[in-house]
């Protein structure tokens, strides 16, 4: 069959992670993405990544992990003939992403109102730190900005750690699924009205999203949420630790903690009501921390899951990717591309499966301006126009020799 986005073409102005990874889902699920770039200055995570040969290459797994199925055409916007080929490109486009700082675009000429007037189908999503209103929307900022911005931080950590940073880039990655859900939502409008429309996405509304029930209980009764670290309001929640390393548990309703409780031969500490567990939290707690020490996490772990008790080992990313059910799944996809840098890298495909169009990768990541020549041709650009242009510097040179880089030891 089809891919679910097979024959929608988007153009990608992004650069860094959550406009990329927007980007990305699209076009694992089947939509041709074009990534444009400045051939002076391209995406500044081609840069950075585990592997400091594929940095100095410009393709860094930092880019990588999320430039798959993407091909790669390089303008520089700042002259007329790139400037005019970027119009062009996006008159043949169904979805226009882009995550600059709000009005650089709109002084390119390449503003919302300025390109539906060439395209009105097109459906046009930026995505910035603070949004394009509001009196900070000019504002620039990155995941970990967001983090201390929004509250996130605030309540991560413990009252002697102080406020930390998620150890992933949640926001980056919210932002980009909310993005692609975004422009779903927008082309399935579309298929109804026949028109496009602009779609408005700010980091900072993601992260406050990731913060809903906070704000809910705050906005309610004033309740600011502290950091707490690996502790929940019900003791049966939680980090303990076993006799070799950490235990997360989640008996999280009163059936769980019941059988929690009755699995570990105390039911005298059983509650009926919700209001019991939080008064009783500090004799739970006690309780559990003396009990889960005197076996491995692993030993605990099986045990309390044959009782369909939720709780897992604290793992390494490691241990995690080669576990059977992880790889089961088919989330992660090996590049087997002898002839670009991205041979032998294995990255995260899509979080989603569709039984009759799952996600998929088929090209691996493409260096600078890859496809430029290629893509002009299509939009009926001759031979010499094309060589014009790469001499006032409007495009890349040739493609660039690509060299495999040899994998760092671990």
């Amino acid at each position: 069959m089809p891919k679910a986005l097979e024959g929608l073409r988007v153009v990608d102005a992004t650069h860094v992670l959550a406009g990329p990874f927007a980007t990305y889902q699209l076009a694992v699920l089947g939509a041709e993405v074009i990534k444009v770039e400045s051939p002076h200055s391209p995406d500044q995570a081609r840069m950075q990544g585990a592997d400091r040969a594929l940095n100095d290459m410009g393709m860094g797994t930092a880019f990588m992990a999320q430039a798959s199925n993407k091909k790669a055409v390089a303008l520089d916007l700042k002259t007329p003939g790139g400037l005019e080929a970027m119009k062009r490109l996006l008159d043949t486009a169904d979805v226009f992403v882009a995550n600059f700082r709000p009005g650089a675009f709109d002084a390119l000429g390449l503003g919302y109102e300025a390109v539906v007037q060439r395209n009105p189908r097109l459906v046009y999503c930026a995505i910035s730190a603070f949004g394009s209103t509001g009196p900070k929307q000019e504002e620039t900022g990155y995941d970990n900005i967001l983090q201390a911005y929004s509250g996130i931080m605030s309540m991560t950590g413990t009252r002697d750690s102080g406020p930390l940073k998620c150890g992933a880039q949640v926001v980056d990655y919210a932002t980009g699924l909310a993005a692609a859900f975004a422009i779903s939502t927008a082309l399935f409008q579309r298929a109804q009205s026949g028109k496009g429309q602009f779609i408005d996405v700010s980091m900072l509304d993601v992260s406050l999203t990731l913060c809903t029930s906070h704000i809910a209980g705050f906005l309610w009764n004033g309740s600011h949420p502290e950091p707490k670290g690996n502790r929940y309001p019900f003791a049966t929640i939680g980090e303990y630790r076993a006799a070799d390393t950490g235990l997360m548990i989640a008996a999280s309703n009163l059936e769980q903690q019941r059988k929690l409780w009755t699995v570990l031969g105390r039911e005298d500490m059983i509650k009926t009501d919700n209001n019991q567990r939080l008064d009783g939290h500090a004799r739970e707690a006690e309780v559990l921390a003396q009990i889960i020490s005197t076996r491995t996490a692993q030993d605990w772990e099986t045990l309390f899951r044959s009782h369909r008790i939720p709780a897992a080992r604290i793992r390494r990313i490691e241990e995690a990717l080669s576990d059977p059910h992880v790889q089961a799944r088919g989330m992660i996809h090996r590049h087997e591309a002898p002839d670009s840098p991205a041979h032998g890298l294995s990255v995260v495909v899509a979080p989603c499966r569709l039984s009759d169009s799952p996600p998929e990768i088929n090209r691996p990541p493409q260096p600078v301006g890859a496809q430029t020549q290629e893509i002009l041709a299509a939009l009926g650009y001759s031979a010499d126009e094309i060589e014009g242009l790469r001499r006032d510097g409007a495009i890349n040179g040739s493609a660039p020799a690509i060299g495999v880089a040899h994998r760092a030891a671990p």
